[in-house]
């Protein structure tokens, strides 16, 4: 047995400035759902494969100090609560599916940005798939 304790190096106050952390996001990146989409008559009660990514940008950048779970976003409950979005009822359009789940993530604490896409990848065969994106700010970040 070895009396060393493993080395934790302490860094405060030698990050330069300018790379102090400035925004912290979260994603869940193409989560795949099964819902029952579009307002073609084909599409009507039968559902389809739908991607959802959504990324958070979170109010508070700061890093949690004692790496607990409890001090983090909990992954499971936002995979969830999409899922459940998906099979609660019938959508017509992306963009509906879109904002519901758009709408229940910027209904939580510590949000300060968002952004929500839906995307069905088998329409066509010669394109990786079609969708729409919201989001809370103009360009490609907050």
């Amino acid at each position: 047995m070895s009396d060393i304790l493993p080395f934790t190096p302490r860094l405060d106050g030698m990050v330069p400035a300018n790379l102090a952390v400035r925004s912290a996001r979260i994603f869940l990146d193409s989560l795949e759902v099964m819902t029952d989409i579009g307002f073609h008559d084909f599409e009507v009660g039968a559902p389809q494969r739908l991607l959802i990514t959504v990324e958070v940008w979170l109010s508070n950048v700061e890093t949690p100090a004692d790496d607990a779970a409890a001090n983090a976003w909990n992954y499971d409950h936002l995979r969830l609560e999409i899922e459940r979005i998906a099979a609660s009822r019938r959508f017509n359009l992306q963009e509906t599916l879109a904002r519901e789940v758009y709408d229940w993530i910027a209904s939580r604490d510590g949000v300060s940005a968002l952004r929500v896409a839906t995307s069905k990848p088998d329409v066509y065969p010669n394109a990786r798939a079609v969708g729409v994106e919201i989001a809370s700010f103009s360009g490609t970040a907050p």
